[in-house]
């Protein structure tokens, strides 16, 4: 009975708290950043707002990984919140597209941060058997967080003023960081070095798990989608005569929360593989049905179809990457998943930015070759159940 009721410790609710303050905190302000750098005369770059952001996350994985292994998790994680906090509050002080891409640049090293020594935090205080339901959990708090993020985010722009949107961006920041100072650090103290330069020093070892190179993969194809919705699907809201930017991600991430609320506990049942065969099909189904969508309606349902499909995923994907690591290395392998998470969002991001350039007729190839790429996964999946299976049988 203890270890049923373990994974839900105050530890384990702070950390929710702070994950959903934090991804509120970066999430609010995606649907009016193109416009923002519209503003600008920044138009034809409004693929790099997220392809940079993401740049600095994946650059980041590397050194929290290694910085989660060895400094601890609390430290690293603050750190994430820290940036958040710093760059909501320099954005109104922007007023260059140069200057504004470079704080996107900036930013993205908050959520190369805090979420791989969050994963690692995680694994560190559930046990294996619920790791999938531990994930879903702290998922529906993070989901929660960007669902509301962008809805409150463009309110505030409406009502008040973008500049109001960043700052309230930077105070959610501010708390996630109070938050994580009452957590107590699960890195074992014989881990543990004291902070010193020569920790920056990286080799391929630390930038890349070979464990975990199956979650790598799939991650790596199916984020592509995410890039090319945080980049698309403002202005196709537009097109579609909707005046809140933020409904996609909002139904989106209400659809994704009904997933890890009632079937948080799917991927320990059934397994990792099976769970994420069923989560691509309904990724790609959204994919198809955004590439083809004249319709209210039709694009509501893409919207909801991709939250089912990020809903079994992501903490099934996280799950798996737990269980093919070294308990020593977790760190090392969180960061290879995000690693992969960030790579996709961003070559989605750059490539449909690059294709799109504001040309409503060429918005839907980026939603094609993001079904391709989801298809491919599904095959691969397939290749791995199929041989899971047949050495379980010798």
């Amino acid at each position: 009975m203890e270890r049923q009721s373990s994974i839900y410790t105050l530890q384990f609710w702070l950390l929710c708290l702070s994950n959903f303050l934090f991804s509120a905190s970066f999430q609010m302000m995606i649907p009016e950043l193109p416009d923002y750098l519209s503003s600008m005369g920044g138009k034809a770059y409004i693929g790099y707002i997220i392809a940079l952001f993401t740049l600095t996350a994946g650059i980041s994985r590397p050194f929290s990984g290694k910085l989660s292994d060895t400094v601890g998790r609390v430290p690293i994680m603050a750190f994430g919140s820290i940036v958040c906090f710093i760059c909501g509050g320099i954005y109104p002080l922007i007023h260059s597209v140069a200057g504004f891409l470079f704080l996107r640049f900036v930013h993205g090293m908050s959520t190369g941060t805090k979420p791989t020594a969050t994963a690692a935090y995680v694994a560190d205080i559930i046990p294996e058997s619920r790791r999938g339901e531990a994930q879903g959990m702290l998922g529906i708090f993070t989901a929660t967080g960007m669902s509301l993020g962008p809805t409150i985010g463009s309110y505030l722009a409406d009502i008040f003023s973008l500049n109001t949107m960043f700052y309230v961006s930077s105070g959610m920041a501010l708390f996630s960081i109070i938050i994580l100072l009452n957590m107590k650090e699960t890195l074992p103290k014989a881990q543990k070095q004291a902070f010193s330069l020569k920790l920056f020093k990286i080799g391929w070892k630390d930038v890349f798990e070979p464990r975990v190179f199956p979650t790598f993969f799939v991650m790596l194809l199916v984020s592509f989608s995410s890039g090319v919705i945080l980049t698309l699907i403002p202005d196709q809201t537009k097109m579609l005569g909707l005046t809140n930017k933020g409904i996609f991600f909002t139904l989106y991430t209400i659809a994704s929360l009904a997933v890890r609320l009632f079937f948080s506990k799917s991927s320990d049942r059934f397994g990792r593989v099976p769970v994420l065969i069923i989560s691509i099909v309904f990724l790609i189904a959204s994919m198809l049905l955004l590439a083809w969508t004249q319709s209210f309606w039709v694009f509501i349902t893409s919207s909801i179809l991709f939250g089912f499909s990020w809903g079994f995923n992501t903490p099934t994907l996280t799950a798996w990457t737990i269980d093919l690591s070294d308990e020593r290395y977790r760190g090392r392998a969180m960061a290879t998943m995000y690693i992969a998470l960030e790579a996709g969002i961003g070559l989605g991001a750059y490539f449909s930015g690059m294709i799109y350039q504001g040309n409503p007729d060429k918005i839907s190839l980026p939603y094609f070759i993001s079904a391709v790429l989801a298809l491919i996964s599904f095959v691969y999946l397939i290749y791995v159940n199929k041989k899971s299976k047949t050495l379980a049988e010798n």
